[in-house]
């Protein structure tokens, strides 16, 4: 079909019915138009664009938020990263002098041992030497003792003086 054949169509007449139509067409349809273009003009300016303007700052304004969240976000993980990273070497720092003191402490530990080890052998050397003196000591005055009594228990044997 044709563009000609379209008018034509239009330009013949509907068939008329003698039933009431639904839908009357007749020259208020342009008045109604008319009105219905002019509200879409003044909504579309006056309320439609004031809208749009408002969403788009409103999504502009979330959107900055949320790369300023992100960028927050990322900062404090790197921030959380740094202050993992120093604990750990902390740590490790902390390890390391906890050894070293232990070592250092297990070192002056032996040499306190060793030290009183060689006082108790020194204090036992002098002590058996003066038990050994003192024995010896003993042993001569028990000695003596013991030929004094000998000779005295002779002389009551004997009933008589033995020349010592």
């Amino acid at each position: 079909m044709t563009y000609s054949h379209l008018f034509i169509c239009a330009a013949v007449a509907a068939p008329q019915s003698n039933e009431s139509q639904l839908l009357d067409l007749d020259g208020t349809v342009y008045i109604m138009l008319a009105i219905f273009l002019l509200a879409v003009a003044v909504l579309s300016r006056w309320l439609w664009r004031p809208y749009l303007r408002v969403r788009e700052e409103r999504v502009t304004r979330v959107e900055g938020f949320r790369e300023e969240a992100a960028r927050m976000d990322a900062d404090a993980e790197a921030r959380l990263q740094r202050c993992q990273a120093d604990l750990a070497e902390a740590r490790r720092a902390g390890s390391h002098e906890l050894a070293r003191a232990r070592n250092q402490a297990q070192i002056r530990e032996q040499a306190i041992l060793a030290g009183a080890q060689a006082q108790a052998q020194r204090d036992l050397a002098a002590a058996r030497a003066r038990i050994e003196t003192a024995l010896a000591a003993e042993k001569s005055s028990l000695a003596a003792r013991a030929q004094a009594l000998g000779a005295e228990a002779a002389e009551r044997i004997l009933g008589r003086k033995v020349a010592r």
